[in-house]
């Protein structure tokens, strides 16, 4: 489900003492270590936590590096000092702005490095293979429109290349994001076609659909199902899923 791993990012103006790491992961004192021994080893102190979204896989240790680390600990949801849509973060002459990119989750934001037209994208966009609409939190809708918004992005040059929150470096941002639009279209349509054969629950609709996926992901699959089922009756006259 995490492929090689959560993806911890530490980010550094060049000559800059502060950095602002991102996604500290999933509570593992021994990678906490790492991240703060990585970050100190270029004379820097981590002045900012930011979290793409709440799953335990990027989001548990929050709480305990910002123990380890005094720095303060930002996303969408946690309080007081929630990160907001195109909010420019500066820290030691780094600047971030904070993107909304729901769907994956309903608290799910990317982080848009524009000195090097980069994007943290979380989930809503990985290294390798396709993400999970984590259903009933997960929005289908508020999904394609993420995709929307950062393909946008990459038309207007704002992105070239993404930095996920699972699997390696995207180079291409904008020919992985209009591949993502494609499969979910055709996975909407591969639902449509098995209700019309009859599929009544999304377990069935996953046995016919996600045949060539294997079984171990099937429940990550049944959520998106769910979703896009939700999406559907939400379209009571079959609306097109528009690109």
């Amino acid at each position: 489900m995490t492929l090689d791993g959560t993806n911890t990012w530490i980010l550094a103006e060049p000559g800059s003492s502060e950095a602002v790491v991102i996604d500290p992961g999933p509570l593992d004192e021994a990678h906490l270590a790492r991240v703060i021994d990585r970050v100190e080893e270029g004379g820097r102190r981590v002045a900012l936590t930011l979290l793409t979204h709440g799953h335990l896989d990027h989001a548990e240790s929050a709480d305990r590096f910002h123990e380890l680390t005094g720095a303060p600990v930002r996303a969408f949801g946690r309080g007081h000092d929630d990160v907001a849509p195109g909010e420019v973060i500066r820290v030691g002459g780094l600047e971030l702005v904070a993107v909304a990119t729901p769907g994956h989750t309903g608290d799910s934001y990317s982080f848009l490095v524009p000195a090097d037209t980069a994007l943290l994208t979380g989930d809503t966009v990985l290294g390798r293979g396709t993400t999970v609409v984590a259903w009933p939190d997960g929005h289908l809708e508020s999904y394609l429109e993420s995709l929307q918004r950062i393909e946008a992005m990459t038309r207007t040059g704002q992105v070239a290349s993404i930095l996920p929150g699972h699997g390696p470096f995207v180079e291409d941002a904008a020919a992985t994001v209009t591949f993502y639009l494609r499969h979910r279209a055709e996975r909407l349509e591969q639902v449509r076609a098995a209700l019309a054969a009859g599929d009544t629950t999304a377990r069935e609709v996953v046995e016919r659909v996600y045949a060539d996926v294997p079984r171990s992901v099937w429940g990550a699959a049944e959520m998106s199902v769910q979703a896009q089922l939700a999406y559907l009756r939400e379209r009571p006259s079959g609306g097109a899923l528009t690109h």
